[in-house]
């Protein structure tokens, strides 16, 4: 793939979250996105299940595209969501794969991907929907119901415990997906997938896949659920 990646004329609008945070949704991100799908469809066999947790499959993007996803963030979105200037960016093509009982405990609720953020760092996330089937689920943000000392142990329970350990010790938590509130999270916001729309928010927020259909979920980018997930760490800008 040669050439522009991300489409200057994307049109950008903003999705109150909770305590003042935000999402950034562009729509038409990709100036040729189904050249990306097809992409993915000539390199199936080359996608992997990574050493970190995630309910699928990844591929890594070309050093070039990553830098493009870099250069776009801090061009339209960096500022917008805290961050002053980035220090790392990751980016790779995902497809969700896992069946709900092929879950491991840390995957029965959403997360955030701030865990190894140094004082003073903020992390954006994304994701860049490239699935036509908008079944197959889009972003959802949750608040902690509990105290952050409490939502911490959860936390690290759910990767110290095994799994039958943890439904023991947390019967409120329902092995699967989760696509509603539960005792520990409130759902405040649901961001619809589309084809070719991408999602920014803070990494630090609690977030998840809404997979409401898991039957549909296929390794076949083509036909799966097959998204562009990028992480851009930076400092924060200064309060």
């Amino acid at each position: 793939m040669h050439g522009l990646l991300f489409n200057p004329r994307a049109t950008l609008h903003s999705v109150p979250l909770h305590d003042g945070h935000e999402c950034l949704v562009v729509d038409d991100a990709l100036l040729d996105p189904q050249a990306w799908r097809d992409w993915a469809v000539a390199r199936r066999a080359q996608f992997a299940r990574p050493p970190y947790v995630y309910p699928g499959v990844e591929l890594a993007l070309p050093a070039a595209a990553v830098a493009q996803a870099g250069e776009f963030f801090a061009a339209h979105i960096r500022a917008r969501l805290g961050g002053r200037r980035t220090l790392d960016v990751a980016a790779r093509l995902s497809l969700a794969t896992l069946q709900p009982h092929e879950l491991a405990a840390r995957q029965w609720f959403c997360h955030r991907d701030s865990a190894r953020l140094a004082p003073g760092q903020c992390i954006v996330a994304a994701v860049l929907y490239l699935f036509d089937d908008t079944t197959l689920g889009g972003t959802s943000i949750y608040r902690p119901r509990r105290s952050a000392d409490e939502t911490a142990r959860l936390v690290h329970e759910c990767s110290t415990l095994n799994d039958a350990e943890f439904a023991a010790r947390h019967p409120e938590i329902t092995p699967g997906y989760m696509t509603e509130g539960n005792a520990w999270f409130e759902r405040v916001a649901s961001l619809p997938a589309r084809f070719n729309r991408a999602v920014f928010y803070d990494g630090n927020l609690f977030h998840g896949a809404d997979l409401r259909a898991p039957e549909k979920l296929s390794a076949d980018p083509a036909t799966g659920r097959l998204t562009l997930n990028g992480f851009f760490t930076c400092r924060r800008t200064a309060a």
